[in-house]
């Protein structure tokens, strides 16, 4: 039986590793981000909503006109902005401005709650649907990083997938979390593994092995509940 997925994010990076790797070709996927990415022209498969979710309602509003009332069985959410200077040493918390504030909380956050909520009632059309949250190591306890935003949006998406997975629980809809650490984004998912890992230093995440952590995750049955799986990189001592 054919499946259907809602991915985001799905431009570059694990957005498109998934969308290239999850589906086959008979499955149905709905894609979205605000530029079409140029591999789609190879995937008659993948329907590609243009949506700004620093934006939500009008987003909501997009994603919901093209959706209407199909079935969904893997919801994914890959999104995931930081400070404009996140992750470097030019960091500093005085100079985020109120804005970029609030566009990193309606992208990482208020788009999700908004978006999931308008799906549960295709979720609920699937014989074993799913729900996965892409999370960062950024939203567990005790983290040395200082992008203050980013994070508090992280600590929230795991605050989201417990009380969502109670509304839920009833329909059996699988409510997850995978907390990342730093991901080797610019190889995709053609690139062996262990290349990956010597072009790395085996410093970051290879795509391939989030890859296989969804799937494990859309493979169980609606029996089991797989809550989060926090996956940094094996030489991270952020965490």
């Amino acid at each position: 039986m054919n499946s259907t997925y809602l991915i985001f994010g799905i431009s570059k990076g694990l957005g498109q590793a998934l969308t290239l790797a999850l589906p086959n070709n008979e499955d149905i996927v709905y894609g979205v981000s605000r530029s079409k990415p140029t591999y789609l022209i190879d995937k008659s498969n993948v329907n590609w909503i243009p949506a700004d979710l620093s934006n939500p309602e009008q987003a909501i509003q997009m994603i919901e006109s093209v959706i209407g009332k199909s079935k969904i069985d893997f919801f994914i959410y890959n999104v995931g902005i930081w400070e404009r200077t996140g992750f470097t040493a030019d960091f500093d918390f005085d100079t985020i401005s109120q804005s970029e504030i609030i566009n990193i909380i309606n992208t990482n956050l208020i788009s999700c709650i908004l978006t999931v909520q308008s799906c549960v009632a295709n979720l609920k059309l699937s014989s074993n649907p799913k729900i996965i949250f892409i999370g960062s190591t950024w939203g567990l306890d005790n983290h040395n990083g200082k992008e203050v935003t980013f994070s508090a949006t992280k600590f929230a998406l795991r605050g989201i997938i417990h009380s969502l997975r109670e509304n839920l629980r009833p329909f059996k809809i699988g409510v997850s979390i995978i907390n990342l650490g730093y991901l080797a984004t610019e190889y995709m998912i053609d690139v062996p593994n262990e290349d990956v890992i010597k072009y790395t230093n085996g410093e970051l995440i290879p795509l391939m092995d989030v890859v296989n952590a969804v799937k494990f995750v859309i493979t169980t049955s609606n029996a089991s509940c797989v809550k989060e799986i926090n996956m940094p990189a094996m030489q991270d001592k952020n965490m």
